[in-house]
């Protein structure tokens, strides 16, 4: 368990190094004051996983440095009921001079180990990082992925209460990024704490059980992570709303937009079932009806799919269909006709009206949740997982 009271931060920021001379010699401030956190609280069980998302400057890897001992809240209370251990930037608590067996002492010491205990783990440490002949090799001539499964290794291996992870994970290849998946799985199950920082939005609905929102050092939202995920969407729709008119148009914060061009309806109906119950592979139309105010032209309409885990399996617009749309005022539909390729389940679609390839320009009208309609059976052989590829396969003797 660990809880998080009221802790706040700040940095003093200077245009240039000098700076900082010239404030102890002249006695006057030529900084200025960022607040990197201002009251952050938050609270994660034994086995809980705990998601915190927000843009860049959010505060993000500030909290996760505080909780590490890397650097000193200036205010607040930390409650842990064990030792904490994860991941940062690349390269904290290495010495790239020295080779990558030595700083498995080096590191595991910084993170609390003893080096008896770090005896006793080297190998089955270096085994896991699948580094090779490399683990005696300098730092310095590692990748950064190698760099990552270093880290990772250790810092899992210290048998931590709660395991902190970053964006370092992300450089990491495909195998090895699976392989810390299930490691961090078998760790949750066991009862750990885990503290989960991603620009990931899937990732964080897919491994966390809640979630908070950043935004300049304060939380704005918290709760499930689904619902914190569309949040997010909704504060970087309004990175170019100076005129403060995108508003969220209910308690369910599943709407927000300008509202100028409104989604009125969405609809989903199978070829065959003529019903939003539909069969694998099944050609299906997507219906989205909306009401236009007045005139606008470089209209973009999208859409997106999600499995039951809120997970985006699927997601387009007219914008990358090279479709370009212009509107009057009146009453539209527009169709997404598709064979609907995805596995037996339910889903739910969203729909969003804005300018560009993204809602972060002009956002119109962004609704989640706007239709749900289930997968019950095939149309063709048998597959398993999300995607129905329907392969064509051959085989050749050869000699």
């Amino acid at each position: 368990m660990i809880e998080v009271k009221d802790i706040k931060k700040e940095f003093k920021l200077y245009k240039k190094p000098s700076d900082r001379l010239k404030e102890i010699f002249f006695r006057k401030n030529y900084h200025t004051i960022h607040q990197a956190l201002n009251g952050i609280s938050f609270r994660v069980e034994d086995g809980e996983t705990l998601g915190i998302i927000g843009q860049n400057g959010a505060g993000k890897s500030t909290i996760l440095k505080i909780l590490m001992g890397v650097i000193l809240p200036d205010s607040g209370e930390i409650y842990k009921s064990g030792s904490i251990t994860g991941l940062l930037e690349l390269g904290t608590g290495f010495n790239m001079e020295m080779r990558g067996e030595e700083n498995i002492y080096m590191n595991g010491m910084l993170i609390g180990m003893s080096r008896e205990e770090i005896d006793s783990k080297k190998e089955e440490i270096i085994a896991f990082t699948e580094l090779g002949d490399f683990i005696y090799e300098p730092i310095k001539t590692y990748s950064s992925g190698m760099v990552m499964r270093l880290a990772f290794s250790i810092a899992i291996h210290a048998n931590p209460k709660c395991f902190l992870v970053d964006e370092a994970l992300s450089v990491g290849d495909a195998h090895f990024q699976q392989k810390c998946m299930k490691k961090i799985r078998e760790f949750k199950e066991s009862g750990g704490s885990i503290i989960f920082v991603s620009h990931d939005m899937n990732a964080v609905k897919m491994l966390c059980d809640k979630a908070i929102l950043l935004n300049r050092g304060i939380v704005i939202e918290e709760g499930k992570p689904e619902e914190v995920v569309n949040r997010y969407n909704f504060l970087i729709s309004k990175i170019n709303d100076k005129d403060d008119i995108i508003k969220v148009e209910n308690e369910s914060k599943k709407s927000y937009g300008n509202f100028e061009i409104e989604i009125k309806d969405v609809t989903i109906i199978g070829e065959k079932s003529k019903s939003n119950i539909l069969s694998a592979g099944e050609n299906s139309i997507i219906k989205i009806k909306l009401h236009s105010k007045g005139k606008y032209e470089n209209i973009t309409i999208g859409i997106h799919i999600r499995d039951k885990f809120g997970q985006d399996i699927y997601g387009t617009n007219t914008f990358y269909q090279n479709f370009p749309i212009s509107l009057e005022e009146g009453d539209y539909i527009c169709s997404y006709k598709m064979p609907l390729n995805i596995g037996v389940g339910k889903y739910t679609i969203g729909s969003a009206i804005h300018t560009g390839d993204w809602h972060t320009d002009i956002c119109y009208h962004w609704l989640d949740f706007a239709e749900e309609f289930e997968v019950t059976g095939l149309s063709g052989n048998f597959f398993i997982g999300v995607c129905k590829l329907d392969p064509e396969i051959e085989i050749k003797k050869i000699g």
